[in-house]
């Protein structure tokens, strides 16, 4: 008898098993729709010149790769918060606010669990239904119980922002609520600024604790548009917990770089909280890397290189509109007759296409493209050298 021999095989990861059968097909003209990265026009994923800059001014000026605090890069941490926060927002002025560098958004999401769970550990995690599908993995290896809260609208391809708030009103004071910040994943359905005003003062009157990823920020509306849930959740005076990743935004998948957030209620509190994160952290991978930390911080703290990301960034959701847009009119003209207004109503880099598993896989069997059996498609991975394949893929599996 071995010591794994009671483990049992699990499934693959959805997104990561498209991408194992899109990498197993021989066809030379497959579209990978399923994993979420952008890519240009062009189809590959770019190397952003604010990066390659930050890249080049890194290596003339060497140092020796020492281990990083645990809280990582103090020069990451504090321009990070005030991407997130704003320089002058009340919350960070007050000192309530602990940043700590993480392995990506993933690392970030571990480490507020992990300490989330030392502070209540019999508390309820609420995920959205649906919701990106390592939120779930994530809490419940931490040890929590996950439930859903409602917020797809499978009707209008929009938020059921009604059904959100009833559960959000049932749930029990001390649950945490992990929320998507801007560009929701898997739907791109967004709540309006109105409708996040809503929710925030059910989540505070009721107790509850918001945890926001914040996975694509500046990839919605803009940079500062894209924060305004953390913004109205610090005028609520409310305590909580974000978790930001520059994978997308910087083009940085490789480098996992990331950073977790809590708000306390005061500085002393705060100063507590930073003392048990370091504990977390250090029994999970001790220190964070330096090298994505140390482009991050470049850029955001040379105003040239600053204005050269956002002005990146804005390109990048631009393209990422035109793409939905396109798609849209390329389907009505290919003879879907069905109101595809979602399309580009919805946000970010996925759309939730509504079609049927089954349909998903005709898809990739007939047609080799491969997207999500949620129907999830990652439209910045539309480009014009691939466009008018998806949408005559697309159009023959919803009009047949």
């Amino acid at each position: 008898m071995s010591v794994f021999s009671s483990l049992l095989p699990v499934p693959a990861d959805p997104i990561l098993g498209v991408t194992e059968a899109f990498n197993a097909d021989p066809h030379p003209d497959k579209i990978n729709l399923g994993v979420g990265v952008y890519t240009d026009q062009t189809g590959v994923l770019p190397l952003m010149d604010c990066v390659r800059a930050a890249e080049q001014d890194i290596a003339a000026h060497p140092r020796a790769h020492a281990y990083l605090p645990q809280e990582g890069m103090a020069a990451y941490d504090d321009a990070v918060q005030q991407l997130v926060f704003g320089e002058s927002s009340p919350a960070r002025l007050a000192g309530r606010v602990v940043t700590a560098q993480t392995l990506g958004g993933t690392g970030a999401l571990r480490v507020g669990a992990g300490l989330l769970r030392l502070a209540n550990p019999q508390v309820t995690v609420l995920i959205s239904s649906p919701s990106w599908e390592n939120h779930r993995l994530i809490f419940e290896r931490t040890g929590f119980a996950v439930e859903e809260y409602r917020y797809y609208d499978q009707g209008t391809g929009g938020v059921d922002v009604d059904g959100m708030v009833a559960d959000l009103e049932a749930a029990d004071p001390g649950s945490i609520v992990v929320l998507h910040g801007c560009c929701h994943n898997p739907t791109g359905s967004d709540l309006t600024a109105e409708q996040w005003d809503r929710v925030i003062e059910v989540l505070v009157r009721r107790g509850l604790v918001p945890f926001v990823d914040l996975a694509y920020q500046g990839l919605s509306q803009g940079l500062v548009e894209d924060r305004y849930a953390v913004e109205a959740l610090v005028r609520a005076d409310a305590c909580f917990v974000v978790a930001n990743s520059f994978s997308k935004n910087f083009g940085l998948y490789g480098e996992r770089v990331g950073a977790v957030h809590f708000v306390a209620a005061s500085s002393d509190e705060a100063a507590r909280v930073r003392s048990q994160a370091k504990t977390v952290i250090r029994s999970l991978y001790s220190s964070p890397s330096t090298y994505g930390a140390a482009i991050v911080a470049r850029v955001l703290t040379t105003a040239e290189l600053a204005a050269l990301w956002e002005q990146e960034v804005d390109g990048m959701r631009g393209r990422i509109k035109q793409m939905r847009a396109e798609f849209r009119s390329g389907l009505e003209a290919a003879g879907v007759t069905q109101d595809l207004s979602y399309i580009t109503t919805q946000a970010g880099m996925f759309s939730y296409s509504g079609l049927s598993p089954r349909q998903m896989m005709r898809l990739r069997e007939q047609f080799h493209v491969y997207g999500l059996d949620s129907g999830r498609l990652c439209v910045a991975a539309l480009n014009p050298g691939n466009l008018d394949r998806v949408i005559e893929a697309v159009a023959a599996v919803m009009t047949s």
